[in-house]
């Protein structure tokens, strides 16, 4: 991908996450978000599928919002439990997608020497233990998943690893969030 495409695809990318991020408080404020989630009848379903949501960077706002709106009903470890098994769920489907597809953009872009460069420096020395400790902080920050689920990939964390990092860690973020929407 030449340079001056990578930057347009760069500002699309930037324009969704900002749109994600309006549409999410138009839709709390006309109330759209609490008609969904009695849509979906249990506040737990509700929570399971705003979990599924919270992982991608153009849907994490309206995830967010849906996810503290749930938490007036119910308590907040109950939303942060189910959100975070949807969120593993997400992360999963993220990880498969990101995993193969990462690695192949890379590799195309870079000379083989330099891309085997990068890969082979994410499993020795210090980039072996801290690259999998930063995406577990990522994914429990309220950043997007898809940076940290790129490091555990290039780390090439397994699955049985990355499943309950990712409910730990979406847990804890999403309790976070919850916490802090309850007093403002």
């Amino acid at each position: 991908m030449r340079p001056v495409q990578a930057r347009h695809e760069l500002s699309k990318d930037v324009a969704f996450i900002v749109i994600g991020a309006a549409l999410a408080g138009i839709l709390s404020w006309a109330g759209v978000i609490s008609l969904l989630v009695n849509f979906f009848g249990g506040h737990e379903i509700a929570s399971f599928f705003a979990g599924i949501f919270f992982t991608s960077a153009f849907t994490i706002a309206p995830a967010a919002v849906a996810l503290a709106n749930i938490a007036g009903t119910i308590p907040a470890f109950s939303v942060a439990f189910w959100g975070a098994l949807g969120a593993m769920c997400g992360d999963l489907i993220l990880f498969f997608f990101i995993r193969d597809r990462f690695a192949a953009d890379l590799m195309a872009s870079l000379r083989p020497s330099v891309a085997r460069h990068i890969l082979d420096s994410f499993h020795l020395g210090f980039l072996k233990w801290f690259s999998p400790v930063l995406g577990a902080l990522i994914i429990a920050s309220p950043l997007p998943d898809e940076f940290g689920l790129t490091l555990l990939g290039l780390s090439r964390t397994r699955m049985l690893v990355l499943m309950p990092v990712s409910f730990l860690m979406n847990m804890l973020g999403i309790y976070f969030i919850v916490w802090f929407a309850h007093f403002v």
